[in-house]
Protein backbone atom coordinates (compact mmCIF):
# COMPACT_ATOMS: atom_id res chain seq x y z
CA UNK A 1 0.00 0.00 0.00
CA UNK A 2 1.62 3.26 -1.04
CA UNK A 3 0.38 7.25 -0.71
CA UNK A 4 -0.11 7.09 -4.12
CA UNK A 5 -3.04 4.22 -4.07
CA UNK A 6 -4.91 6.30 -1.36
CA UNK A 7 -4.73 9.75 -3.31
CA UNK A 8 -5.45 8.51 -6.72
CA UNK A 9 -8.94 7.47 -4.95
CA UNK A 10 -9.66 11.14 -4.24
CA UNK A 11 -11.15 13.79 -6.72
CA UNK A 12 -9.28 16.95 -7.57
CA UNK A 13 -10.82 18.68 -5.37
CA UNK A 14 -10.03 16.48 -1.91
CA UNK A 15 -6.59 16.80 -3.16
CA UNK A 16 -6.27 20.23 -2.73
CA UNK A 17 -8.52 20.72 0.25
CA UNK A 18 -6.18 18.50 2.36
CA UNK A 19 -2.60 18.99 0.49
CA UNK A 20 -1.63 21.61 3.57
CA UNK A 21 -1.83 18.46 6.70
CA UNK A 22 -0.10 15.61 4.99
CA UNK A 23 2.93 15.47 3.35
CA UNK A 24 3.40 12.12 0.87
CA UNK A 25 6.33 10.92 3.66
CA UNK A 26 4.00 11.49 6.22
CA UNK A 27 1.24 9.41 4.82
CA UNK A 28 4.09 6.78 4.55
CA UNK A 29 5.00 6.71 7.96
CA UNK A 30 2.27 6.98 9.45
CA UNK A 31 1.11 3.57 7.82
CA UNK A 32 4.23 2.19 8.67
CA UNK A 33 4.25 3.33 12.13
CA UNK A 34 1.26 1.48 12.39
CA UNK A 35 2.25 -1.67 10.77
CA UNK A 36 5.54 -1.60 13.40
CA UNK A 37 2.54 -1.34 16.39
CA UNK A 38 0.62 -4.11 15.25
CA UNK A 39 3.96 -6.60 15.14
CA UNK A 40 4.57 -5.22 19.20
CA UNK A 41 2.52 -7.61 21.26
CA UNK A 42 0.71 -5.72 24.46
CA UNK A 43 -1.38 -7.01 26.18
CA UNK A 44 -2.67 -5.22 29.29
CA UNK A 45 0.21 -4.93 32.22
CA UNK A 46 2.68 -5.96 28.81
CA UNK A 47 3.05 -2.89 27.23
CA UNK A 48 7.18 -2.43 28.01
CA UNK A 49 7.94 -2.46 24.75
CA UNK A 50 5.19 -0.57 22.70
CA UNK A 51 5.02 2.46 25.22
CA UNK A 52 9.33 2.25 24.64
CA UNK A 53 9.02 2.44 21.08
CA UNK A 54 6.47 5.43 21.31
CA UNK A 55 7.98 7.65 23.36
CA UNK A 56 11.25 6.85 20.93
CA UNK A 57 9.28 7.98 18.06
CA UNK A 58 8.18 10.94 19.50
CA UNK A 59 11.59 12.16 20.09
CA UNK A 60 12.78 11.65 17.25
CA UNK A 61 9.49 13.17 15.74
CA UNK A 62 10.53 16.26 17.45
CA UNK A 63 8.33 16.39 20.60
CA UNK A 64 9.36 18.88 23.25
CA UNK A 65 8.89 16.85 26.13
CA UNK A 66 7.73 13.02 26.25
CA UNK A 67 7.09 11.47 29.54
CA UNK A 68 6.37 7.88 30.83
CA UNK A 69 4.46 8.25 34.18
CA UNK A 70 4.65 5.78 37.25
CA UNK A 71 1.87 3.70 35.78
CA UNK A 72 3.48 2.93 32.51
CA UNK A 73 1.32 5.60 30.01
CA UNK A 74 3.60 8.20 27.73
CA UNK A 75 2.72 11.51 26.78
CA UNK A 76 3.88 13.71 24.49
CA UNK A 77 3.70 17.64 24.47
CA UNK A 78 4.00 19.92 21.66
CA UNK A 79 4.12 23.52 22.33
CA UNK A 80 3.09 25.50 24.94
CA UNK A 81 0.59 27.91 24.54
CA UNK A 82 -3.13 28.86 26.50
CA UNK A 83 -5.00 26.41 25.14
CA UNK A 84 -4.62 22.97 25.09
CA UNK A 85 -5.99 19.94 23.86
CA UNK A 86 -5.25 16.14 24.79
CA UNK A 87 -5.42 13.38 21.98
CA UNK A 88 -5.44 10.14 23.31
CA UNK A 89 -5.17 6.34 22.19
CA UNK A 90 -4.52 3.41 24.24
CA UNK A 91 -1.87 0.74 23.04
CA UNK A 92 -2.82 -2.32 24.80
CA UNK A 93 -5.15 -4.71 22.84
CA UNK A 94 -6.92 -7.87 23.55
CA UNK A 95 -5.51 -11.75 23.31
CA UNK A 96 -5.02 -13.51 20.49
CA UNK A 97 -6.27 -17.57 21.57
CA UNK A 98 -6.59 -18.82 17.60
CA UNK A 99 -3.89 -17.11 15.64
CA UNK A 100 -3.63 -20.27 13.18
CA UNK A 101 -7.38 -19.26 12.14
CA UNK A 102 -6.86 -15.97 11.05
CA UNK A 103 -6.26 -15.85 7.43
CA UNK A 104 -3.49 -13.14 7.95
CA UNK A 105 -1.53 -13.50 10.77
CA UNK A 106 -2.03 -11.57 13.41
CA UNK A 107 0.64 -9.84 14.64
CA UNK A 108 2.10 -9.27 10.81
CA UNK A 109 1.04 -5.82 10.31
CA UNK A 110 -0.02 -6.73 6.62
CA UNK A 111 -1.07 -4.22 4.29
CA UNK A 112 -3.56 -5.94 1.80
CA UNK A 113 -6.21 -4.73 -0.33
CA UNK A 114 -6.19 -1.23 1.56
CA UNK A 115 -6.24 -2.46 4.98
CA UNK A 116 -4.12 -2.83 7.51
CA UNK A 117 -4.49 -6.19 9.22
CA UNK A 118 -3.89 -7.51 12.89
CA UNK A 119 -4.07 -7.28 16.10
CA UNK A 120 -4.75 -3.97 17.36
CA UNK A 121 -5.17 -2.35 14.03
CA UNK A 122 -8.81 -0.97 14.70
CA UNK A 123 -8.60 -0.94 18.66
CA UNK A 124 -6.40 1.17 18.95
CA UNK A 125 -3.03 1.35 17.25
CA UNK A 126 -4.03 2.65 13.92
CA UNK A 127 -4.84 5.44 16.15
CA UNK A 128 -2.12 5.83 17.89
CA UNK A 129 0.21 6.08 14.64
CA UNK A 130 -2.46 8.36 13.37
CA UNK A 131 -2.32 11.21 16.73
CA UNK A 132 1.53 10.75 16.59
CA UNK A 133 1.89 12.04 13.33
CA UNK A 134 -1.12 14.91 14.01
CA UNK A 135 1.07 16.12 16.43
CA UNK A 136 3.96 16.62 14.84
CA UNK A 137 2.04 17.59 11.74
CA UNK A 138 0.42 20.43 13.29
CA UNK A 139 3.61 21.78 15.05
CA UNK A 140 5.53 21.69 11.14
CA UNK A 141 2.79 23.67 9.50
CA UNK A 142 2.43 26.27 12.31
CA UNK A 143 -1.31 25.31 13.48
CA UNK A 144 -0.02 24.70 16.55
CA UNK A 145 0.67 28.07 17.36
CA UNK A 146 -0.47 29.58 20.88
CA UNK A 147 -1.64 26.15 21.86
CA UNK A 148 -0.13 23.17 23.83
CA UNK A 149 -1.13 19.73 22.68
CA UNK A 150 -0.64 16.46 23.75
CA UNK A 151 -0.85 13.00 22.76
CA UNK A 152 -1.22 10.06 25.24
CA UNK A 153 -0.53 6.84 24.74
CA UNK A 154 -1.67 4.99 27.66
CA UNK A 155 -1.66 1.45 29.01
CA UNK A 156 -4.51 -1.37 30.90
CA UNK A 157 -7.64 0.11 29.01
CA UNK A 158 -8.72 -3.19 28.18
CA UNK A 159 -9.13 -3.96 31.79
CA UNK A 160 -9.23 -0.39 33.32
CA UNK A 161 -10.72 1.95 31.24
CA UNK A 162 -9.85 5.84 32.50
CA UNK A 163 -7.45 4.59 35.31
CA UNK A 164 -4.55 5.11 33.36
CA UNK A 165 -5.36 9.15 32.21
CA UNK A 166 -6.72 9.22 36.52
CA UNK A 167 -2.83 8.44 37.04
CA UNK A 168 -1.27 10.57 34.21
CA UNK A 169 -3.31 13.70 35.00
CA UNK A 170 -2.94 13.15 38.72
CA UNK A 171 1.00 12.81 38.72
CA UNK A 172 1.89 15.13 35.74
CA UNK A 173 -0.37 17.95 37.42
CA UNK A 174 -2.36 17.88 34.04
CA UNK A 175 -5.78 19.04 33.39
CA UNK A 176 -6.54 19.92 29.38
CA UNK A 177 -8.91 22.35 28.09
CA UNK A 178 -10.56 19.48 25.68
CA UNK A 179 -9.83 15.86 25.23
CA UNK A 180 -10.22 13.89 21.65
CA UNK A 181 -10.37 10.00 22.41
CA UNK A 182 -9.54 8.04 19.51
CA UNK A 183 -11.20 4.89 20.16
CA UNK A 184 -12.36 3.77 16.46
CA UNK A 185 -15.41 4.70 15.12
CA UNK A 186 -15.04 4.61 11.28
CA UNK A 187 -14.31 8.86 10.80
CA UNK A 188 -17.55 9.07 12.70
CA UNK A 189 -17.79 11.72 15.43
CA UNK A 190 -18.99 10.21 18.52
CA UNK A 191 -20.46 12.47 21.03
CA UNK A 192 -20.81 9.97 23.97
CA UNK A 193 -20.68 6.30 25.11
CA UNK A 194 -22.79 4.81 27.53
CA UNK A 195 -21.99 4.24 31.45
CA UNK A 196 -20.66 0.78 32.95
CA UNK A 197 -20.94 -0.63 36.85
CA UNK A 198 -19.61 -4.04 37.06
CA UNK A 199 -21.04 -5.58 40.13
CA UNK A 200 -20.84 -8.79 42.15
CA UNK A 201 -23.89 -10.37 44.03
CA UNK A 202 -22.67 -13.18 46.64
CA UNK A 203 -25.49 -15.00 48.67
CA UNK A 204 -24.23 -16.64 51.94
CA UNK A 205 -25.38 -20.08 53.14
CA UNK A 206 -24.34 -22.39 55.80
CA UNK A 207 -22.27 -25.33 55.49
CA UNK A 208 -23.05 -28.51 55.44
CA UNK A 209 -22.26 -32.55 55.04
CA UNK A 210 -23.64 -33.26 51.82
CA UNK A 211 -25.16 -36.26 53.61
CA UNK A 212 -27.36 -34.20 55.57
CA UNK A 213 -28.07 -31.36 53.49
CA UNK A 214 -30.81 -30.10 55.54
CA UNK A 215 -28.89 -28.86 57.96
CA UNK A 216 -27.35 -26.59 55.77
CA UNK A 217 -28.06 -23.55 53.73
CA UNK A 218 -27.75 -24.07 50.13
CA UNK A 219 -25.94 -20.33 48.66
CA UNK A 220 -26.26 -21.53 45.47
CA UNK A 221 -29.84 -22.67 45.63
CA UNK A 222 -29.80 -18.95 47.12
CA UNK A 223 -28.76 -17.52 44.04
CA UNK A 224 -31.18 -18.91 41.65
CA UNK A 225 -34.03 -17.00 41.55
CA UNK A 226 -31.50 -14.03 41.45
CA UNK A 227 -30.50 -15.20 38.35
CA UNK A 228 -33.79 -15.88 36.92
CA UNK A 229 -34.68 -11.69 38.30
CA UNK A 230 -31.23 -10.94 36.30
CA UNK A 231 -32.28 -12.18 32.98
CA UNK A 232 -35.89 -10.60 33.48
CA UNK A 233 -34.34 -7.13 34.32
CA UNK A 234 -32.18 -6.96 31.51
CA UNK A 235 -35.73 -7.97 29.16
CA UNK A 236 -37.65 -4.84 30.81
CA UNK A 237 -34.56 -1.97 31.01
CA UNK A 238 -35.79 1.05 29.37
CA UNK A 239 -35.03 2.89 25.86
CA UNK A 240 -34.54 6.42 25.56
CA UNK A 241 -33.43 8.36 21.64
CA UNK A 242 -33.00 4.83 20.50
CA UNK A 243 -30.44 3.78 22.94
CA UNK A 244 -31.02 0.85 25.61
CA UNK A 245 -29.57 -0.17 29.03
CA UNK A 246 -28.37 -3.63 28.92
CA UNK A 247 -27.83 -5.64 32.20
CA UNK A 248 -26.21 -9.47 31.71
CA UNK A 249 -24.93 -12.06 34.26
CA UNK A 250 -21.09 -12.97 32.78
CA UNK A 251 -19.67 -14.95 35.74
CA UNK A 252 -20.54 -17.67 38.31
CA UNK A 253 -18.87 -19.08 41.23
CA UNK A 254 -19.21 -20.61 44.33
CA UNK A 255 -17.19 -21.75 47.69
CA UNK A 256 -17.63 -24.76 49.92
CA UNK A 257 -15.58 -26.89 52.27
CA UNK A 258 -15.56 -29.75 49.74
CA UNK A 259 -17.07 -31.36 46.77
CA UNK A 260 -19.16 -33.21 50.00
CA UNK A 261 -20.17 -30.07 51.37
CA UNK A 262 -23.12 -27.61 51.13
CA UNK A 263 -21.74 -24.13 49.25
CA UNK A 264 -21.42 -21.27 51.86
CA UNK A 265 -21.36 -19.00 49.19
CA UNK A 266 -22.05 -18.29 45.65
CA UNK A 267 -21.23 -14.89 43.08
CA UNK A 268 -22.28 -13.89 40.16
CA UNK A 269 -20.98 -10.83 38.19
CA UNK A 270 -22.92 -8.61 36.73
CA UNK A 271 -22.12 -6.14 33.79
CA UNK A 272 -24.87 -3.55 33.61
CA UNK A 273 -24.53 -0.85 30.38
CA UNK A 274 -26.03 2.54 31.39
CA UNK A 275 -27.43 5.24 28.95
CA UNK A 276 -27.79 8.84 29.94
CA UNK A 277 -30.39 9.78 33.08
CA UNK A 278 -29.21 6.20 34.51
CA UNK A 279 -27.36 7.33 37.91
CA UNK A 280 -25.69 5.93 40.65
CA UNK A 281 -29.39 5.54 42.08
CA UNK A 282 -30.76 3.59 39.42
CA UNK A 283 -28.40 1.10 40.37
CA UNK A 284 -28.49 0.59 43.90
CA UNK A 285 -32.71 0.63 43.15
CA UNK A 286 -31.89 -2.49 40.70
CA UNK A 287 -29.25 -4.09 42.94
CA UNK A 288 -31.48 -3.70 45.61
CA UNK A 289 -34.79 -5.55 44.37
CA UNK A 290 -32.47 -8.07 42.75
CA UNK A 291 -31.31 -9.67 45.78
CA UNK A 292 -34.78 -8.57 48.07
CA UNK A 293 -35.54 -11.38 50.58
CA UNK A 294 -32.69 -13.45 49.97
CA UNK A 295 -29.17 -13.60 52.33
CA UNK A 296 -27.08 -12.27 49.75
CA UNK A 297 -25.05 -8.25 49.46
CA UNK A 298 -23.70 -6.52 46.64
CA UNK A 299 -20.97 -4.64 45.38
CA UNK A 300 -19.01 -2.68 42.71
CA UNK A 301 -16.62 -5.53 41.26
CA UNK A 302 -13.45 -3.89 42.28
CA UNK A 303 -10.66 -5.61 40.32
CA UNK A 304 -6.49 -5.43 41.24
CA UNK A 305 -4.12 -5.41 38.35
CA UNK A 306 -0.36 -4.64 38.23
CA UNK A 307 1.23 -2.21 35.45
CA UNK A 308 4.00 -3.26 33.29
CA UNK A 309 6.21 -1.03 35.63
CA UNK A 310 5.24 -2.74 38.86
CA UNK A 311 2.14 -0.14 39.92
CA UNK A 312 -0.32 -2.31 41.66
CA UNK A 313 -3.89 -0.66 40.20
CA UNK A 314 -6.78 -0.23 41.97
CA UNK A 315 -10.09 -0.13 39.75
CA UNK A 316 -13.55 0.68 40.41
CA UNK A 317 -15.70 -0.23 37.04
CA UNK A 318 -18.41 2.87 37.95
CA UNK A 319 -18.71 5.45 35.11
CA UNK A 320 -22.16 6.73 34.25
CA UNK A 321 -22.83 7.53 30.79
CA UNK A 322 -21.63 10.72 29.59
CA UNK A 323 -22.95 13.00 25.96
CA UNK A 324 -21.50 16.57 24.94
CA UNK A 325 -23.87 19.20 23.39
CA UNK A 326 -24.35 19.30 19.83
CA UNK A 327 -23.87 23.40 19.98
CA UNK A 328 -20.44 22.87 22.22
CA UNK A 329 -17.77 24.81 21.19
CA UNK A 330 -15.39 21.63 20.72
CA UNK A 331 -18.23 19.79 18.51
CA UNK A 332 -18.28 22.86 16.26
CA UNK A 333 -14.47 23.10 16.30
CA UNK A 334 -14.82 19.16 15.27
CA UNK A 335 -18.00 19.71 12.87
CA UNK A 336 -15.59 22.33 11.13
CA UNK A 337 -12.97 20.47 10.99
CA UNK A 338 -14.85 17.36 9.29
CA UNK A 339 -16.04 19.82 6.54
CA UNK A 340 -12.44 20.54 5.84
CA UNK A 341 -11.43 17.10 5.53
CA UNK A 342 -14.11 15.30 4.35
CA UNK A 343 -15.56 18.10 1.95
CA UNK A 344 -19.25 17.39 3.74
CA UNK A 345 -20.87 18.30 6.60
CA UNK A 346 -21.11 14.98 8.75
CA UNK A 347 -24.30 13.53 8.13
CA UNK A 348 -24.70 11.74 11.53
CA UNK A 349 -23.25 11.71 14.98
CA UNK A 350 -22.57 9.00 17.03
CA UNK A 351 -22.58 7.26 20.33
CA UNK A 352 -20.07 4.10 21.32
CA UNK A 353 -21.80 1.42 22.89
CA UNK A 354 -18.88 0.30 25.18
CA UNK A 355 -16.82 2.53 27.20
CA UNK A 356 -13.49 4.24 27.09
CA UNK A 357 -10.72 6.73 28.02
CA UNK A 358 -13.23 9.24 28.51
CA UNK A 359 -14.61 8.67 31.79
CA UNK A 360 -11.75 10.34 33.24
CA UNK A 361 -11.71 13.75 31.83
CA UNK A 362 -15.64 13.82 31.65
CA UNK A 363 -15.38 13.01 35.51
CA UNK A 364 -13.07 15.97 36.07
CA UNK A 365 -15.89 18.42 33.91
CA UNK A 366 -13.05 18.08 30.61
CA UNK A 367 -14.94 18.91 27.43
CA UNK A 368 -14.28 15.17 25.67
CA UNK A 369 -15.68 14.23 22.16
CA UNK A 370 -14.34 11.12 20.39
CA UNK A 371 -13.26 10.03 16.62
CA UNK A 372 -11.19 7.25 15.43
CA UNK A 373 -10.14 4.89 12.65
CA UNK A 374 -11.23 1.71 11.82
CA UNK A 375 -14.86 -0.25 12.02
CA UNK A 376 -15.20 -1.01 15.95
CA UNK A 377 -17.49 -3.87 15.40
CA UNK A 378 -14.44 -5.56 14.35
CA UNK A 379 -12.22 -4.95 17.49
CA UNK A 380 -11.48 -8.22 19.35
CA UNK A 381 -11.86 -10.15 16.45
CA UNK A 382 -10.61 -12.65 14.27
CA UNK A 383 -8.92 -10.92 10.97
CA UNK A 384 -8.97 -7.70 12.67
CA UNK A 385 -8.19 -5.24 10.14
CA UNK A 386 -8.57 -1.14 9.32
CA UNK A 387 -8.55 0.83 6.07
CA UNK A 388 -5.53 2.45 5.34
CA UNK A 389 -7.54 5.72 3.73
CA UNK A 390 -9.18 5.93 6.69
CA UNK A 391 -5.99 6.04 9.40
CA UNK A 392 -4.86 8.92 6.83
CA UNK A 393 -8.34 11.09 7.17
CA UNK A 394 -8.38 10.44 10.91
CA UNK A 395 -4.74 12.01 11.57
CA UNK A 396 -5.80 15.29 9.01
CA UNK A 397 -9.24 15.59 11.39
CA UNK A 398 -6.65 15.44 14.12
CA UNK A 399 -4.74 18.34 12.79
CA UNK A 400 -7.57 20.22 11.38
CA UNK A 401 -9.41 19.68 15.45
CA UNK A 402 -6.17 21.63 16.62
CA UNK A 403 -5.88 23.97 14.13
CA UNK A 404 -10.16 24.79 14.92
CA UNK A 405 -10.03 24.90 18.84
Amino acid sequence: MTPEYYRESLSPNDKMNDSNLLSSQQETEIIELAQSLVRIKSLPGQEEAAIKFVAQKMTALGYDAVTIDAMGNVVGRIGNGATSILLDAHVDTVAVNDAAEWAIPPFSGVVENGRLHGRGSVDMKSAVAAAIYAGIAAKNSGLAAGKTIFVSCTVMEEDCDGENLKHLFQELNLKPDYVLICEPSNNQIMLGHKGKAQIAITTHGVSAHGAAPEKGRNAIYEMAEIIQRVEKLNASLPSKDDRKGTLVMSQISSASASLNAVPTACQVYLDRRMIPGETEETIQQEMAQLIAGKNATWAVGLLHKKSWTGLDIRYEPFHPAWEIERNHPLTQACVAAYRKVFGAEPTQFGFWDFSTNAVTPVRLGIPTIGFGPGDYRLAHMRDESCEVSQILDACRFYISVIQQI
